[in-house]
């Protein structure tokens, strides 16, 4: 495979670190460079070989040939602008890729931008419940799907060097609208995480022997609650800017829990078989 040159990573995190280690393995790139505000994540990542060097945003942009914004939602939106702006003065204009959880307001934040096609809405569907640099790891996004969003708006080289990404980490590339994209992770991705959440909020309140939660539970209440240990500085961006979208989709899954409750509480056992062989055909979907 060719190289892409010098990928910048701004945010040296789960993600953008996973990636980055795939990138290097892979030689997608010759160097890899990283900024961080947290200096703790930064020289974690040089430390463990995600990045080859720790520089400032302004290197960083000025240096790199492809750019991943790989921090939170909100801040993604606020700087892109800004990045698109300062790479107006290179020669060379570099590929810019966000890998946010949420793509209409990064797609807003630069609609009208002159240099709207040097960015691809990206979106790699894969992740764990850890953060930091420490968490990164090599093959997370194999066999997941890359997602471009509104991919008629970004110029072609810059779609083909997404393309080239997502194939060099062995994802599957999918195409689909900012809108739709959010209305999509909204079902599939954040109300899991808004479940276990409360789910964890809610054995937390009202079972006060922490020995008793670690002897007892199980592999169905491990595997729920295994997002509840998400960042916050992740998942609040997430949630503040998808809430059009995920507040419905809260309302729908406590029209089932009502349901639930309501045939539990009057020993229903045919309403309760009913609503759990309807569940049960996920099993077609997921294996």
């Amino acid at each position: 495979m060719s190289s892409w040159g010098t990928v910048g990573l701004i945010g040296t995190g789960l993600i953008g670190g996973s990636m980055a280690l795939d990138i290097r393995t892979c030689h997608f790139a010759d160097t890899l460079l990283g900024t961080d505000k947290n200096a703790d994540n930064a020289a974690a990542a040089l430390r463990l070989g995600i990045v080859d060097r720790i520089v400032s945003l302004e290197e960083l942009v000025a240096q790199s040939d492809l750019i991943l914004l790989s921090i939170p939602a909100s801040a993604s939106a606020a700087l892109l602008p800004e990045i698109l702006d300062r790479i107006a003065a290179r020669a060379s204009l570099p590929v810019v890729l966000d890998v946010c959880s949420v793509k209409q307001p990064l797609v807003d934040a630069v609609r009208n931008h002159p240099l709207r096609g040097r960015f691809v809405a990206g979106h790699p569907m894969s992740g764990t419940e850890y953060s930091g640099p420490r968490a990164a790891r090599k093959g997370l996004f194999e066999g997941k799907a890359g997602i471009i969003c509104d991919a008629q708006d970004s110029d072609a080289d810059a779609l083909a060097c997404v393309e080239a990404l997502y194939d060099a980490l062995k994802m599957r590339t999918v195409q689909m609208s900012a809108a739709q994209h959010d209305i999509h992770t909204a079902y599939v991705s954040h109300l899991s995480h808004v479940i276990s959440f409360s789910l964890a909020l809610t054995v937390l309140d009202k079972e006060k022997d922490d020995k008793h939660i670690f002897d007892l539970a199980s592999g169905g209440f491990s595997s729920t609650a295994r997002l509840a240990k998400s960042n916050a500085d992740m998942w609040v961006p997430i949630f503040e800017n998808n809430r059009e979208n995920l507040l419905p989709v809260i309302d729908a899954y406590s029209d089932y829990l009502a349901q639930f409750r309501s045939a539990i509480a009057s020993a229903n056992g045919p309403k309760l078989r009913s609503l759990i062989e309807d569940a049960n055909r996920i099993q077609k979907i997921i294996q």
